[in-house]
């Protein structure tokens, strides 16, 4: 007995089983679906089995048997922290993988510094991580120094390491503010910001400049300290310390906080390591590296500090690292301010730079990781190549091994637990 079929049944859909000619002798027939790949050899993958009678009538089946989804984060995005395009796999909320593509804040400054001299270059690198230019321009000042063989006076290296930790100050008090915010948190973003500004007037007064701080010159430091530096440094020290156990009232102990940040990007030390991760997110790993204890620059040697780390490598240690790394500048801060001595400013260096030919790397502790500049000489005025090493850029990488299985909301936290500045990561 046949079975008559009614007008208003609809037969199964169907794909054309057509033949035309593609590129490389292939058949669209003999193209099938694995997955979300094309297979030119026509197996079929286990993946595609179900797809190979497909009903699209049925909805408990998606088209080409695929949950993944891959969107783009950024590059125009408020939680990436610049131009950053993050290219997310996701199988429902659940991250399976990422991609970042960068370079939409690409100046080309290693090639301009091949086509300036050693002191005109020096302001460029200021604009590189603007969050914290100060360090920026000791890194440079201090390699350039090395290749020279000059070292600069103590009063000038006092000077240097308490501008430097208050711009690590500066720094974290930023990296807190956004962080927080990027989480659901308003208010720490007023209370840092409102501490912050204490900060970049003592650098106003200094040097004229509140972001992109031009401090140092090859060989020492430009200006000298103006009348009342010490005391307002002091001064500042005295307000800012209390300032961070109201950071450490409002989110250590948040409930909301820690099921943010708890278990969330996790890193162990063995990965952070291979992937060449520094300050504080390697620290936060259980890995005591600093730069200023390893390998001690400018006075850091005088100086009695410890190195914070953490214990399970999350975002929540990350936070309490960076708290932690705070307290020690401030511990840093009032012995340098104590101690600094009389003297002059400024090494001799020649007016005409011109280093004799050969290499130099010189790595420094930014507030975001190690910050290196790599310059080869050829004895000219200007440099034959110069390299930088960036912490942002080189820490950038880890994101993907830190946000695998994750949620899409987590992949906001990670990226503000780095603490990337996109004009370092691009250059």
């Amino acid at each position: 007995m046949t079975e008559q079929k009614t007008p208003d049944q609809k037969a199964p859909a169907t794909i054309p089983a057509q033949s035309k000619q593609l590129p490389g002798g292939l058949t669209d027939t003999s193209m099938r679906v694995t997955g979300t790949r094309l297979d030119p050899s026509g197996a079929l993958g286990s993946r595609a089995a179900s797809a190979a009678h497909l009903d699209l009538d049925t909805p408990d089946h998606p088209y080409l048997d695929s949950n993944e989804l891959v969107i783009n984060m950024g590059p125009q995005h408020p939680a990436t922290h610049g131009v950053l395009r993050v290219i997310l796999k996701l199988d429902g909320e659940k991250v399976l993988g990422t991609e970042c593509v960068i370079g939409y804040l690409h100046r080309g400054v290693e090639k301009i510094a091949e086509n300036r001299t050693y002191t005109m270059f020096n302001p460029y690198v200021d604009r590189m991580d603007y969050v914290a230019a100060v360090s920026n321009g000791l890194g440079y000042c201090q390699a350039v120094e090395k290749l020279l063989n000059v070292e600069a006076p103590p009063r000038a290296n006092y000077i240097r390491v308490i501008l430097t930790e208050l711009n690590r100050l500066a720094s974290h008090q930023l990296w807190l503010g956004t962080h927080a915010l990027d989480i659901g948190a308003m208010t720490p973003l007023f209370y840092t910001f409102r501490d912050r500004e204490e900060i970049l007037k003592i650098f106003e007064k200094y040097c004229g400049a509140r972001l992109t701080t031009h401090a140092f010159r090859i060989g020492g430091c430009l200006y000298e300290t103006y009348a009342g530096f010490e005391k307002d440094v002091k001064n500042f020290l005295k307000f800012f310390e209390p300032k961070i156990d109201e950071y450490e009232t409002l989110l250590t102990g948040n409930r909301i906080w820690i099921e943010r940040t708890k278990n969330v990007g996790v890193i162990s030390a063995a990965d952070a390591i291979a992937l060449g991760v520094t300050g504080p997110v390697l620290r936060a790993s259980g890995v005591k590296w600093d730069i200023r204890k390893a390998i001690p620059y400018a006075n850091y040697a005088d100086f009695d500090f410890e190195i914070p780390i953490g214990e399970n490598g999350d975002t929540y240690d990350r936070y309490l690292v960076r708290m932690r790394e705070m307290r020690q500048s401030l511990r840093i801060l009032e012995q340098a301010v104590n101690g600094i001595p009389e003297g002059p400013i400024m090494a001799k260096v020649p007016k005409v730079i011109k280093p004799a030919p050969g290499e130099v790397y010189h790595s420094i502790e930014a507030p975001k990781g190690e910050l290196g500049y790599f310059i080869v000489s050829d004895g000219s005025t200007q440099p034959y190549r110069l390299r930088v090493r960036p912490p942002s850029f080189v820490n950038l990488q880890a994101l993907d091994v830190m946000v695998r299985g994750a949620l899409v909301a987590d992949v906001v936290a990670v990226i503000g637990t780095l603490d990337i500045v996109l004009g370092e990561v691009d250059r």
